[in-house]
C-alpha cells in the first residue's frame, strides 16, 4: 500500500501573532504565544522522519489554488479581503483571523495541498493520503474566516475534486473536537455530499446540534454528533460503529474524506475530550475497512487542529501508521490503548450513549444519506 504524504516548509511559516489576535488584539490582554504555532505540525514531520515512516511514504508537493478556485466555496469581496490585507502588510480580519504578510498566498496553498492529496489519489498515484497543511480551513465560512481558519480547504478541495474528477458523491468525516461549521454550510444544500461531525458539544456555540441535519434537497445529508465534554474513545467507535459507518453504507461516496483535528486528544489545550493515540489508530483502520468497502480505498486526510506539540505527533503518527500498514515501533508515552479492555473512563457513558442515540435515530428517516444518482 501507498500513502501520499502532502506537506510544504511554507506551511509553518504562517505567522498567527501573538495570543491578543483571538481576542482582536483586546487592550488589556498581555501578549503572549498564540495557541496555533507551527511546533505541533512541524513535529508531526519530524516524529515521521525520526521513526523511519517518512522513507516509507511518497511525499507530494503542493500548489496554491487560484481565487476562482476559492470562489468555488468563498465570496469573491472576502477573497479579495484577504489578498488586499495580506498584500499590504497584514493585520486582522477580526478575532481569531489574522492575516500576516503574504498570508493569502500560503492560505491558498493550504487549500492546495487538501486538493493534491485527493487528486493524487483519485489518478491512482498512490492509495490513500494525507494533507499536513496549515493553516487549518474547517471553520471558514463564504464570506468571512473564524477560529483560525482562512479558507475552507476541505470545501474548496472537494469542490475542485468534484469538478476535475467528474465525482458524483464525497463523504466528509470531521473529527476535530470543534465543529466543522463552514464545511457544513458549503454543502448544507447539497445532497452530492455528505458531511459527518463528530465534535465537542458547544465549543462552536449555536452550531452542531443533531438537529441541523440539511436543508431543501440536502436534508438528511448532514449528521452532526455532538459528544458531551470528557467523551472518550468508547464514545468516538460507537459514534462510527453505530452512525457514520451505517450512513456511509447508505450513501456509497466514492471518495472518504477526512477533516483530521487531533485536538480531541486528551491533553488538548483548547477542547476536554479524552481520546490518546490509539484512539485515532482504531478510527482510521475504521475508515479505511470503509473505504475499502465503498470506494475501493480511496481515503484522503487533511489536517485540522491539534495543539499539544507533545502529544499531536504521536496522534497523527498512529494514523500513518494505520494508512501505511507499517508499525514502526514508536511506543507513544502517553500510553497504550487495547480496543476490547478500555478504561472505565475511556469507555461509552451512558449521557454519550444518549447523544449518539439521538443521531441515530435520524438514519431511519427517509432522506437520511440515501444514495443519489
Amino acid at each position: 500500500m501507498t500513502t501520499g504524504l502532502v506537506w510544504d516548509e511554507r506551511y509553518f511559516w504562517y505567522d498567527f501573532g501573538d495570543s491578543r489576535s483571538l481576542f482582536g488584539a483586546h487592550p488589556h490582554i498581555q501578549p503572549g504565544s498564540h495557541i496555533e504555532t507551527p511546533e505541533s505540525k512541524r513535529r508531526i514531520l519530524n516524529l515521521l522522519a525520526a521513526s523511519g515512516l517518512l522513507a516509507q511514504m511518497r511525499e507530494l508537493r503542493p500548489s496554491p489554488v487560484g481565487a476562482g478556485d476559492l470562489c468555488l466555496v468563498h465570496d469573491e469581496a472576502y477573497v479579495e479581503s484577504v489578498r488586499t490585507l495580506s498584500a499590504s502588510g497584514g493585520g486582522s480580519l477580526g478575532p481569531g483571523v489574522p492575516v500576516p504578510a503574504g498570508g493569502y498566498e500560503l492560505a491558498a496553498l493550504a487549500v492546495g495541498g487538501t486538493r493534491r492529496a485527493l487528486d493524487a489519489v483519485l489518478r491512482a498515484e498512490v492509495d490513500n493520503a494525507y494533507a499536513l497543511v496549515r493553516p487549518p480551513g474547517h471553520h471558514a465560512e463564504r464570506d468571512h474566516g473564524m477560529g483560525l481558519c482562512i479558507f475552507a480547504n476541505v470545501a474548496v478541495a472537494t469542490k475542485l475534486a468534484m469538478r476535475d474528477h467528474g465525482l458524483r458523491r464525497l463523504a466528509i468525516v470531521d473529527w476535530d473536537a470543534h465543529h466543522g461549521n463552514g464545511t457544513e454550510s458549503a454543502f448544507y444544500e447539497d445532497p452530492s455530499v455528505l458531511t459527518l461531525s463528530i465534535h465537542q458539544d458547544m465549543v462552536i456555540p449555536g452550531r452542531g446540534a443533531v438537529c441541523d441535519a440539511g436543508r431543501g434537497v440536502g436534508e438528511g445529508y448532514n449528521i452532526n454528533i455532538p459528544l458531551p465534554p470528557g467523551s472518550g474513545t468508547g464514545a468516538y467507535l460507537a459514534a462510527i460503529d453505530r452512525v457514520i459507518a451505517p450512513a456511509l453504507r447508505r450513501f456509497r461516496p466514492e471518495l472518504i474524506l477526512v477533516a483530521s483535528g487531533l485536538d480531541a486528544c486528551a491533553s488538548d489545550p483548547t477542547a476536554r475530550m479524552l481520546l490518546l493515540s490509539d484512539s485515532y489508530r482504531f478510527m482510521t483502520a475504521r475508515l479505511l475497512e470503509l473505504a475499502g468497502e465503498l470506494c475501493g480505498g480511496r481515503l484522503v486526510i487533511s489536517h485540522e487542529g491539534g495543539y499539544d506539540p507533545t502529544a499531536t505527533p504521536f496522534c497523527a503518527l498512529a494514523i500513518l501508521e494505520t494508512m501505511t500498514g507499517i508499525r514502526t515501533g514508536v511506543q507513544d508515552p502517553f500510553g497504550p490503548l487495547r480496543e476490547e479492555e478500555l478504561a472505565g473512563h475511556q469507555r461509552l457513558q451512558p449521557h454519550q450513549e444518549a447523544v449518539i442515540a439521538q443521531a441515530e435515530a435520524l438514519l431511519g428517516t427517509p432522506r437520511c444519506a440515501q444514495q443519489t444518482s
